[in-house]
């Protein structure tokens, strides 16, 4: 059955936009070649800049079962690579895609140099060595990304320039897929490393707050592991529950929900008597204090929310801003009963620590009042099966 090879390459594109993963790009090339070519084998060596040499990423049809991937490995600086990185197929038969028939011919061909030949001569033994009758290497920008090997047909009939184009073509389209798809990963690995940094550059200023006062050691750590768990615990009983931006939030506003301490005197933060009123005020001010140390970070305009207002109550008594209800930002009101409860249950320099039953007691106690219900009470619930 004739094959619609324009019909073929247009559905190839049409598939291949939709995938971001390269390796699935190339099987997918290669798996097409081989069923609608019926060829015997196919494999695809790429390029892979950490280990400067091209791997062999896909092997499909009979030679497929007798190469390990991963295993075999071209050198950058390997004769078939510096082939078809200078262009030498073109530069000899007009066009990019090597012909082994084609290229045994030119051997005899006097006009061609000696050492153009022995280099060709080397190539051809490559292909040999993998079985291979057609090459065709991929090209971004110049630059040589990979290349595809064709075994034989299985009707054992030549290669026809129309299949030869086809290949080309559809070599040409993956290679674009197979770079956008290599750059959109090493985006979302710069992402990521962005991100580990930004978060670990969190921890060490939350570490800072910690250092300066001395009565609240570990008290951000667990901040934050119990406003995860209050959340994860409302998730689970919602269906749908927090998506994974609103949970970062509240990771990074519990880590820094205490930063603009880092503005009220220390001596202030480690009074061991009960503070003047001034000296409360003063401490009154670390919310607002903390966004503005925050407010320049455009990322982390969610997770200013839980750093303003976790002191604010349900009875609207609060500060900085006087909210009540559900007024309140639900990050803050997460994050209020976690640091409560920790406060609480953790010595303080003008107060020891009250057990643990009492502390749960008291957020029974003030819920609907300074805490929201909904948040003391899966406090509670939490307590009551151990969890914390």
């Amino acid at each position: 059955m004739e094959i619609d090879y324009k019909k073929e390459l247009q559905n190839a594109a049409k598939n291949m936009i939709f995938v971001h993963d390269p390796d699935l790009l190339i099987k997918m090339m290669v798996r097409m070649i081989v069923n609608k070519a019926r060829i015997a084998h196919a494999s695809f060596f790429l390029h892979d800049k950490r280990k400067d040499g091209y791997l062999l990423t896909v092997s499909k049809g009979s030679l497929g079962k007798k190469i390990p991937l991963d295993l075999v490995r071209i050198d950058k600086d390997d004769v078939l690579i510096r082939f078809f990185r200078s262009h030498m197929s073109r530069f000899l038969f007009g066009r990019e895609v090597l012909l082994y028939s084609e290229a045994k011919s030119a051997l005899k061909n006097s006009k061609i140099k000696q050492e153009v030949k022995q280099q060709l001569a080397h190539v051809l033994y490559q292909m040999e060595l993998l079985e291979s009758l057609v090459c065709i290497p991929s090209y971004f920008r110049d630059e040589l990304l990979g290349i595809l090997l064709l075994g034989k047909k299985n009707n054992g009939k030549n290669f026809v320039d129309e299949e030869l184009d086809f290949f080309a073509a559809l070599n040409s389209n993956v290679t674009m897929a197979v770079r956008n798809a290599q750059l959109f990963k090493e985006l979302g690995f710069e992402l990521d490393r962005k991100h580990q940094l930004f978060v670990r550059t969190t921890i060490a200023l939350a570490a800072a707050i910690e250092a300066k006062d001395h009565y609240t050691h570990g008290h951000t750590t667990r901040v934050t592991n119990l406003s995860l768990e209050i959340a994860r615990e409302i998730s689970q009983k919602n269906k749908g529950g927090f998506d994974a931006k609103f949970l970062e939030n509240l990771h990074i506003a519990s880590l820094l929900h205490d930063i603009g301490k880092i503005g009220v005197p220390e001596h202030i933060l480690n009074k061991r008597h009960e503070l003047t009123v001034g000296e409360r005020n003063r401490i009154k001010e670390h919310p607002m204090i903390g966004v503005n140390i925050l407010k320049p970070i455009k990322e982390l305009e969610g997770s200013v929310l839980g750093v303003r207002y976790h002191h604010e109550r349900f009875d609207g008594k609060g500060y900085p801003d006087g909210l009540r209800g559900e007024q309140i930002p639900l990050i803050a009101s997460i994050i209020s009963v976690a640091d409560s409860f920790d406060a609480m249950s953790t010595d303080r320099p003008y107060r020891s620590a009250l057990p643990k039953d009492d502390a749960i007691n008291e957020i029974g106690h003030l819920s609907g009042r300074q805490f929201c219900p909904r948040i003391a009470d899966t406090l509670l619930k939490l307590c009551k099966e151990g969890k914390i």
